[in-house]
């Protein structure tokens, strides 16, 4: 299956420890397409329906639902843990996210 950058994928994470977020659950794909193409490892925020408003959560609208991508338990995971391709983020989402990750890790 081909990865791509901001793409949401349902993922089985596996075994998880503490916090983490554990059970299968759609994530959003941040890892460049350069880099989802060559490793076996992916960089994925996991999305929630949970309401918190935190800076680090970004608020979409995917299949009549809203949810929101919890940018604060970004993780990586094996290639073999990403079950399917479940749509792409839309450009203002896109926007949004870029611009929390940037606020959160960058800045």
């Amino acid at each position: 299956m081909e990865i791509i950058q901001y793409h949401i994928v349902l993922v089985d994470p596996g075994k998880t420890a503490g916090s983490e977020i554990a059970k299968k659950r759609p994530c959003v794909v941040v890892s460049p397409d350069e880099m989802n193409r060559y490793l076996r490892t992916v960089v994925v925020a996991p999305m929630t329906t949970t309401v918190r408003t935190y800076p680090t959560r970004v608020r979409v609208r995917h299949s009549q639902k809203t949810g929101w991508i919890v940018v604060d338990q970004m993780t990586t995971v094996d290639r073999n843990c990403i079950i399917r391709d479940l749509g792409k983020l839309s450009n203002p989402d896109i926007k949004n996210l870029k611009s929390v990750l940037r606020e959160t890790y960058v800045e």
